[in-house]
């Protein structure tokens, strides 16, 4: 502790006067970054006077080729240019075409590394035989889409142009604004074996022989124009995902008679389609309270046997979405509940074959619809008639009204014991919310996943976080925590998070939970929860069914919020920056009262408590020279430096007439003047979160901006003052920023426990003689040293 000497200019605490570099300004605009905001896309980040979008609708047929295991189909597209320019032709997205072997995808796969290929260090890191079976079948699938005709709505041949996974379509007359344009395209293509080839969307085989389709990215799409990038022709190369406009569909789509059909959409035939009493069980499952089941278990079962002939059509229509897909088999149980969102009336949907029961029947539906409450109160209501979740080959994928999810129990082969893991358990409801979830980001809230991942994929993280909050309490390892980044964010493999999508590296903590956790941050942390959630939901609110960019996004939370966010947005978007706050120095200081009575005693007391050098312990008891000769001492014997003398009372006295009242008080206010420096190590400024223990062993925190390294973004000192002596400090004692090193965060230093695992010592390993006498293990010891 330390004496301050006080003056009334060492009372007036101002503000540093250490401007940082020009390169290393954190809080600089980010008018440099962002396009300049005009009547398209305002300053503010909503929608402009001038906004506009194109738009398209579908009508399909399609019929779906079971044996052969592919799509035919054919369609009339109806293109809309609401935009202010001229187009000569139009671009369609071929997605299928990811399959041909000339595909960009295939042409530009890697191996991870040479070490890992060849010397794995682990199995984890080897090459899998799945993986390999992967990249052979690849080679010798005859996939993509093959396109039989373009026609105008006249029957007349339209000149296209096929570059991969894009086809560029030549019109005959330029399309101009306000004008419209109707074609037709007859494809067919077959259909990938997901759990061989991987994808969004697949068929998968079971032991019964029978199969599961789950069908998507299945006919020629739109691909997107807008006014900040023009045509989105980007090659699709299996990691950015979709970026299409918004449009009414009508398909009917054709499938053995003994299939259950779940798709984007309303159906429009089941009198055709549906028996009496699946109707029936359609009809009382909009008002209950639970999910009913509508095509049982033991109704699956029996058309799994029976193969049925013939065919059925099932027709469904779609207003206003983006995409379409659906998923269709004779093993599908099917449960359903009516929900209420806003005004509309949904339908919670499930469709799972038996493999995926118990788990899917009791927790999929029930899902669905928390995801819906959930979303509603944080974005926009869910608009759509129906919300889907199907159990198939695909572990995670969404589309409009409908999600394709992966976990099931699995099935033990000697006792056929179902059983699933904790991690399959939350692993299915987290999926689900999230897929359902997409229907929000991008399905309404329309940004280009092609472009930027995080736009969908970050902000739905997020927002899945908060409905896995409210499912249950203390589900762990939840992505938009901050202490789950941790260890990303300390990797040095990385890229910003403003990385167009098939640039990123470690790409789900890159596009997922980095965005989730900094939105965490910017909720918990730096604007608090009523500022946000208004800020977040107002994005929503202002861009759904319109499509966003980053600017659109950093200027709505800003605008909403009322709080200048660039040094945020900055530091986690733009850099590979980490928080790392490290408290460094620690002084204390109380005021010093000018008393000589008081000061002196203190200074003794200081010197008192210096520690006995090793000379002055080692000489203790020794025989003096004045201890012999008392008559040696006088008057510095028995006065120390710091006896008060007469004049440093005169002293005193003079200078206590010339103070004010409020200075005296000043002098005995008591209080203790607390000097901590803080050294951002990380590169990443943070709010500062200090917790603060006094000597009595009361306990506070004091919450500071992340204004406080505007003028030093390195290097900062604060004072704390308090009544009493601060004895401990902790910076981030709830783990809320994602420090990175939390070990120099703590006053006085915490020692941080771990454990020390030993290992046997093993000797004689390659022992040729006794590996070769060792006997062969039977089928039946195979088998029980797989099940242990």
């Amino acid at each position: 502790m330390i004496r301050l000497p006080i003056s009334l200019a060492a009372l007036c605490l101002t503000a540093s006067a250490f401007a940082a570099a020009p390169f290393d300004d954190k809080f600089r605009q980010l008018d440099e970054l962002l396009p300049t905001p005009g009547a398209i896309r305002t300053a503010s980040g909503a929608p402009g006077h001038a906004y506009w979008q194109q738009r398209a609708d579908y009508t399909i047929r399609a019929t779906l080729d079971e044996e052969r295991r592919a799509i035919n189909g054919s369609g009339t597209i109806t293109y809309y240019n609401n935009s202010p320019d001229t187009l000569k032709y139009l671009w369609l997205q071929l997605d299928q075409n990811i399959y041909k072997p000339d595909s960009d995808a295939r042409q530009s796969a890697t191996v991870a590394s040479r070490q890992a290929w060849e010397k794995p260090r682990s199995p984890a890191e080897g090459l899998k035989f799945d993986g390999m079976r992967s990249m052979l079948t690849a080679a010798e699938f005859p996939g993509g889409f093959n396109i039989t005709s373009v026609k105008d709505s006249g029957g007349r041949t339209l000149p296209y142009t096929i570059n991969k996974t894009m086809m560029r379509i030549d019109l005959p007359q330029p399309l101009k604004p306000g004008a419209r344009v109707s074609f037709n395209v007859a494809w067919n293509y077959n259909i990938n074996e997901q759990k061989v080839l991987g994808g969004r969307s697949g068929y998968e085989k079971f032991d019964d022989k029978n199969d599961l389709f789950e069908i998507a990215q299945w006919f020629p799409r739109m691909a997107a124009y807008y006014d900040v990038y023009g045509w989105q022709h980007k090659q699709f190369l299996g990691a950015g995902e979709f970026t299409l406009e918004f449009g009414d569909y009508d398909v009917q789509i054709t499938v053995p008679a003994d299939h259950i059909v779940a798709s984007t959409g309303e159906l429009q035939n089941p009198g055709e389609v549906l028996t009496a009493a699946q109707r029936d069980r359609l009809k009382q499952a909009r008002t209950a309270k639970k999910p009913v089941i509508i095509a049982t278990q033991a109704e699956a079962e029996a058309r799994e046997k029976q193969r049925t002939g013939g065919t059925k059509t099932w027709h469904f229509k779609a207003k206003n979405v983006r995409d379409f897909a659906f998923a269709t088999s004779r093993k599908f149980i099917w449960d359903a509940q009516g929900i209420k969102s806003g005004n509309v009336d949904v339908m919670a949907m499930s469709y799972y074959p038996k493999e995926g029961n118990p788990l899917w029947e009791k927790y999929s539906t029930h899902a669905i619809v928390h995801t819906i409450e959930q979303y509603n109160k944080y974005s926009l209501d869910y608009p759509y008639p129906v919300s889907i979740s199907v159990n198939g080959p695909v572990g995670g994928m969404e589309y409009p009204m409908i999600t394709f999810n992966g976990p099931r129990p699995v099935k033990d082969k000697k006792t056929g014991e179902l059983t699933y893991s904790k991690r399959t358990k939350y692993g299915l409801i987290g999926v689900i919310i999230h897929e359902v979830g997409h229907n929000y980001f991008p399905m309404i809230v329309n940004s280009d996943e092609r472009q930027w991942t995080w736009m969908d994929e970050g902000l739905n993280s997020f927002v899945q976080s908060l409905a896995q909050e409210a499912w249950e309490e203390d589900w762990s390892e939840m992505r938009g925590h901050p202490r789950q980044i941790v260890d990303y964010m300390r990797s040095r493999n990385q890229v910003p998070i403003m990385t167009n999508s098939e640039s990123l590296l470690q790409f789900g903590n890159n596009a997922y939970a980095k965005p989730a956790a900094a939105l965490n941050i910017l909720r918990e942390t730096v604007l608090g929860r009523e500022l946000f959630d208004f800020a977040f939901k107002e994005y929503a609110q202002r861009w759904k069914f319109k499509r966003p960019t980053p600017a659109d996004f950093f200027r709505t939370m800003e605008d909403a919020s009322g709080t200048d966010l660039d040094w945020f947005w900055r530091g986690w978007f733009y850099t590979t920056d980490a928080v790392d706050v490290s408290l460094d120095g620690i002084t204390e200081y109380t005021v010093a009262s000018k008393d000589p009575e008081v000061e002196k005693a203190w200074q003794r007391a200081r010197k008192q408590a210096e520690p006995i050098s090793i000379t002055d312990q080692r000489n203790k008891g020794m025989e003096r020279r004045v201890d012999r000769f008392p008559e040696l001492k006088d008057f510095y014997n028995e006065h120390d430096d710091f006896t008060v003398t007469n004049k440093d009372r005169n002293k005193f006295n003079e200078t206590m007439a010339d103070l004010e009242d409020w200075e005296k008080e000043l002098l005995k206010s008591g209080k203790h003047l607390t000097l901590v420096d803080f050294t951002n190590k990380g590169g990443l400024v943070t709010p500062l979160i200090v917790e603060i223990e006094l000597k009595s062993g009361k306990k506070y925190i004091e919450r500071i901006p992340a204004e406080v390294w505007r003028y030093s973004p390195t290097r900062i000192t604060k004072l704390f003052i308090t009544d009493e002596p601060v004895v401990g400090m902790v910076q981030d004692p709830y783990w809320e920023t994602a420090d990175i090193d939390v070990s120099n965060n703590a006053w006085p230093r915490k020692s941080e426990p771990s454990r020390l695992e030993l290992f046997k010592s093993e000797r004689d390993q390659n022992n040729l003689m006794r590996d070769y006498n060792t006997k062969l293990k039977t089928k039946e010891q195979k088998e029980d040293a797989k099940s242990e």
